[in-house]
């Protein structure tokens, strides 16, 4: 699934497309599509209004209306891509957004778990998920009081979109090999100090990450070109792979219910 840095891969790659554009229509191809409203509900309430922002809120890509917005979720597979108004979308395509430009926005989706929502602002999507880690007030204060706070597996902790938004699990496995934090440590046990670190090591992966148009590990790319960052992963995907610190092999293990991949070695296991 897209994380963090491939969304905002995305809404960097469209966004110049859609500001200040206006919508003519947006069009399910595949009924459940659109999550919370229908074709007759997005001609009443959006069809016309012009688009005034276009960023990211956790894995939501957000088209935000003067007053409405429109979130999209790509799940797995989801892609957006232009074309021309008279041109066909591909057989995968589950819905498109058409501008009054003549532009077409589509979206793929091969396993059709991505969706689009229609909500009035962007407080819904606020209430379910924690702070964002590229933020200012995102501060090593804010994730140490978070992750002090429970008691918790760390892994299952980061991935926990209520906690902190946009995370999976490429990037937490990342975070944690570069803070020497083994993955199944227990969120209380863990030192003030390695949290500094995770807090650093979070911030940095990620940015590093944007700049490379994310990861390509199965399904992701932005107008057919792969993200770079698949190429500076230090263990995710490296199964049996010497560990670059230790040239002891990395394992994968199963971890809150995801495949993780881990130095045994460098990762310090705290309970």
């Amino acid at each position: 699934m897209p994380e963090l840095p491939e969304v905002q891969t995305v809404v960097n790659q469209i966004r110049s497309d859609l500001l200040y554009e206006k919508i003519k229509s947006i069009t399910p191809i595949w009924p459940k599509v659109f999550h919370n409203f229908t074709k007759q509900k997005a001609k009443s309430e959006i069809y016309g209004e012009k688009i005034i922002d276009v960023k990211r809120r956790a894995k939501f890509i957000i088209i935000e209306l003067k007053r409405k917005i429109i979130a999209i979720h790509l799940r797995m597979t989801g892609k957006l891509y232009f074309l021309e108004e008279q041109n066909i979308p591909s057989k995968y395509a589950t819905a498109y957004l058409t501008l009054e430009s003549g532009k077409k926005m589509i979206f793929d989706d091969v396993r059709k778990f991505g969706r689009f929502y229609l909500y009035r602002n962007i407080e819904p999507i606020d209430k379910r998920h924690g702070p964002e880690p590229l933020e200012n007030s995102f501060t090593s204060e804010c994730l140490i009081n978070l992750i002090k706070s429970k008691k918790r597996n760390i892994k299952a902790l980061l991935l926990d979109q209520s906690i902190i938004a946009g995370l999976g699990n490429i990037y937490v496995d990342e975070s944690l090999w570069k803070s020497k934090i083994h993955p199944n440590s227990l969120s209380h046990k863990i030192p003030k100090k390695r949290l500094e670190n995770l807090h650093q090591n979070i911030r940095t992966i990620l940015a590093n990450a944007i700049e490379q148009n994310g990861t390509t590990i199965i399904d992701f790319s932005v107008n057919g070109e792969s993200g770079k960052y698949a190429n500076e992963l230090k263990i995710y995907g490296r199964n049996n792979s010497k560990c670059i610190c230790c040239n002891q092999k990395i394992k994968k293990i199963r971890v809150a219910g995801r495949g993780t991949y881990i130095c045994l070695k460098c990762q310090k296991k705290y309970k």
